[in-house]
């Protein structure tokens, strides 16, 4: 960034690109994708005690639930305002001194009142995979969650994010596990075990499942498109072959199944239990 020894018309030459009103980067690190370039540039507005928050608060943190181009979204304490731009998401709020803190040189709202604040604001199923990021990459445990959540009672979503924190595992890689997940359980369907390692009867390694119903020897994989590629696929088929020998039925679903059939993806794993618990 450059805004204060360099004259206006060289900031406006070639060799600089505006992103917002007197901040400007080198044109050659310019990304329009880059979020953290847009974070540190708005960050640089930011009036006394506001901060990053949000999902770009979390993207930050390492759990990127952004679409494409997002706002930077920002906490501006109430009484202070902060100038409108399309690239600028402004809630008014006055923040406790507990939370926030500093990353990447950025004021940025802490681990836990991001996972707060994402998991009683999103919607149901983005909440859920906002938090299962959070605790799989070790950034907060439930129980702090949980105890933030009972300081903070009667706030918007609240009942929300109670459900959601009894929900929450941190074995969940991904957010289209978790929402699978969560559309099992909605259709009351038994908890599977996620990342379950399946072994041999000499306890070998087989291979470590997406979710399982042990009972049953059901796995449930979500095949991302990484599973595309010719060596991964390579790899799968070898995989499942394994895992057929031992006995195992596996069902694999795709991001169409969860987002779009999720009739029929719930339909085949509630047949895949009747059939095993008939042969069981």
């Amino acid at each position: 960034m450059a805004t204060g020894l360099l004259t206006r018309r060289m900031l406006d030459g070639s060799t600089w690109r505006r992103l917002l009103p007197d901040v400007y980067v080198y044109a050659g690190a310019f990304d329009i994708d880059d979020h953290r370039m847009w974070c540190a540039a708005v960050a640089l507005n930011l009036p006394d005690s506001g901060a990053i928050g949000g999902p770009s608060a979390a993207y930050l943190w390492g759990v990127d639930l952004l679409p494409r181009r997002s706002p930077v979204h920002v906490v501006v304490p109430r009484g202070r305002r902060i100038r409108k731009h399309p690239w600028v998401s402004a809630t008014y709020f006055t923040l406790a001194a507990r939370d926030a803190t500093r990353l990447f040189e950025m004021p940025v709202t802490s681990e836990v009142r991001t996972a707060f604040d994402l998991g009683r604001l999103l919607p149901r199923a983005d909440a859920l995979a906002a938090v299962d990021a959070f605790l799989h990459r070790r950034l907060l445990r439930v129980d702090q969650l949980i105890h933030y959540v009972d300081e903070h009672p009667g706030w918007p979503g609240i009942s929300q994010l109670r459900e959601i924190g009894g929900l929450a595992d941190a074995s969940c890689a991904s957010p289209m596990e978790s929402r699978l997940r969560l559309l099992l359980h909605d259709a009351g369907l038994p908890r599977p075990v996620p990342q379950f390692e399946i072994r041999t009867a000499q306890r070998y390694f087989v291979a470590r499942v997406d979710f399982a119903y042990p009972p049953w020897r059901i796995a449930i994989e979500y095949e991302g498109d990484h599973h595309r590629e010719r060596s991964v696929f390579r790899r799968d088929v070898r995989r499942y072959n394994a895992l057929r020998a031992e006995g195992w039925l596996v069902l694999r679903f795709t991001a169409d199944d969860v987002l779009r059939r999720s009739t029929q993806l719930i339909e085949e794993v509630r047949r895949a239990i009747t059939e095993r618990t008939s042969i069981g």
